[in-house]
């Protein structure tokens, strides 16, 4: 970039994959400024910072911010915490929770009732894939298998709830931290310059799936130039109708309005002719009340016949 650009006065923003520390020091050898995400991991370095309430700024609605100086005054840890991020981690954690914890209990049922001894590493083996399969509650329980007499299967299943995790993903979910070198920038512009990495990828996102426009491995660089050509007429053209929908009130996804114009057809009427050819109508069927209303909001009126295209106007048995 800065071969091809020069060194201007740009800010680097990279999501937390590149916060390795050899990244970190390249960046600041040249004075480059920067906005990273930073693994989660760094959190437990804040938790002070992140059980006192004071210094909490509201930026927008279910976002609150928190600026936190870095060892040295050379950086800036901007602590962010989100309610829609929050409600989406705790239900992740639910659901593995639940599943881990159905896994567990059937295990124990089976050394519970087991006529004969049971193989010592094979439930062990057997906690071990349960675990993987639920990585993300894999730390809230401690589990061991504890040699016991009383029963016939001569093993017994213990789990125990950690509660400081637990006490710490209360704490932290829907929480992440950005670091910087930017000094003069506020909290919000902050969040919504590295929020601009969300909407790269969303980009990507819709390339691959909404448009259908995948990666192609053209051998010709004119043909990858017309290839990106072709992308980025396709996605200017989506925000194009993300901007429309928004300025009549229908919201910001394209996609619903797609799916809800691919439900209005046209049907062709045949009208055979006792001489010469016969005559054929293309209407419109009649749209259901939802689908006016959606048109009207966007001042669009459909015709009530479509025009045949050149080849199908009428037919002659005689050509």
């Amino acid at each position: 970039m800065e071969g091809r650009y020069g060194k201007a006065k740009r800010v680097w923003v990279m999501d937390r994959g590149f916060a390795s520390q050899d990244n970190i020091e390249w960046m600041q050898s040249e004075g480059r400024s920067y906005l990273i995400g930073t693994p989660k991991a760094e959190l437990k370095k804040w938790e002070r910072e992140l059980v006192e309430e004071r210094g909490w700024q509201q930026i927008r609605d279910g976002l609150e911010v928190k600026l936190v100086n870095g060892p040295g005054g050379t950086e800036t840890f901007i602590l962010c915490r989100s309610e829609s991020r929050r409600e989406k981690e705790e239900a992740m954690h639910d659901r593995f929770t639940d599943r881990l914890t159905g896994d567990l209990q059937r295990l124990a049922k089976r050394l519970e009732t087991a006529k004969q001894p049971q193989d010592r590493s094979k439930a062990e083996r057997q906690i071990g894939r349960m675990l993987e399969r639920n990585s993300r509650a894999a730390a809230r329980f401690n589990v061991r298998i504890i040699d016991d007499a009383k029963r016939a299967s001569g093993l017994r299943l213990q789990v125990e709830e950690d509660k400081k995790w637990t006490d710490w993903a209360k704490l932290t979910d829907g929480t992440y931290i950005l670091r910087t070198n930017v000094a003069t920038w506020d909290p919000k512009v902050l969040w919504s310059t590295y929020i601009q990495l969300t909407e790269a990828e969303a980009a990507f996102r819709i390339h691959k799936s909404d448009l259908r426009i995948r990666p192609v491995w053209h051998q010709r660089e004119d043909r990858v130039l017309a290839h990106i050509l072709v992308c980025f007429l396709g996605y200017a053209l989506w925000k194009t109708v993300q901007g429309w929908m928004r300025k009549a009130g229908l919201g910001s996804s394209p996609r619903t309005l797609i799916e809800e114009m691919a439900r209005i057809t046209s049907v062709d009427v045949v009208d055979p002719l006792e001489s010469g050819p016969e005559m054929r109508l293309r209407c419109v069927v009649r749209l259901d009340q939802s689908q006016k209303d959606l048109l009207d909001r966007m001042g669009l009126r459909l015709p009530l016949r479509l025009k045949q295209p050149a080849a199908a106007k009428c037919s002659d048995n005689r050509n």
